[in-house]
């Protein structure tokens, strides 16, 4: 008889909450804000809580409750060692991600470059897969450029523009004229209001350097 399912390991990348401390209130407001300002990247969105630097007690099923109000999907805990916390995260619904668990996927095999001559519209998403993605027109408010390599804008860059989507930090998002709603690097990212004004409009290459977002300008 056929099987009906497999099970496979898979690479997929997930948003990070770092808790600073036991202030659930503070955390959902600042993931409610995150949602109102990008809903087409963060909601639904699925999310880890890194526990790792607080040692305040956490009500975990308090904490789930309060991250799918701010709309977001709780799917596990980080950084928990301690084996009463483990359990009481588990009771409230939540996945123990451990270093195993959390280990990266072995490099996909990269296909050739995705090349879009066409003008990226409002309410789009291209993805390339497994390779870089060459945009040689603008990218429009409200469309998504997603690659798991590199992605080289030539004109406008006015939508959401994702590298690394697979988790290569090495990727890098080349762009002429950045005007960005969001740009993300191996699942680091920042919205517009973190791009300082000196290269907004400009031409830039976005990096990411000990996981953080780096930017310069491009030499043109």
């Amino acid at each position: 008889m056929a099987n009906t399912a497999e099970l496979k390991g898979g690479s997929f990348t997930l948003s990070a909450l770092h808790l600073v401390d036991g202030d659930i209130k503070k955390a959902a407001d600042f993931l409610r804000e995150k949602v109102d300002q990008a809903p087409n990247f963060f909601a639904s969105a699925p999310v880890v809580i890194d526990i790792s630097q607080t040692d305040d007690h956490i009500d975990f099923a308090q904490l789930k409750t309060a991250v799918q109000e701010a709309g977001m999907i709780p799917v596990g805990i980080s950084g928990c060692k301690n084996a009463q916390y483990q359990s009481q995260a588990k009771e409230a619904g939540f996945a123990i991600m451990n270093a195993a668990r959390q280990a990266k996927a072995a490099e996909p095999v990269m296909v050739p470059t995705k090349i879009i001559r066409t003008p990226v519209r409002s309410g789009q998403q291209i993805y390339a897969k497994n390779s870089d993605l060459i945009i040689m027109n603008q990218v429009s408010a409200g469309a998504e450029v997603i690659a798991d390599g590199c992605i080289h804008i030539y004109g406008t860059m006015r939508g959401r523009a994702i590298a690394g989507a697979s988790g290569q930090q090495e990727a890098r998002i080349f762009c002429h004229n950045l005007q960005s709603e969001l740009i993300s690097i191996a699942g680091n990212y920042w919205l517009s209001d973190k791009i300082q004004e000196e290269f907004w409009g400009k031409g830039v290459v976005i990096s990411l350097a000990e996981n953080n977002l780096n930017i310069e300008h491009l030499a043109l």
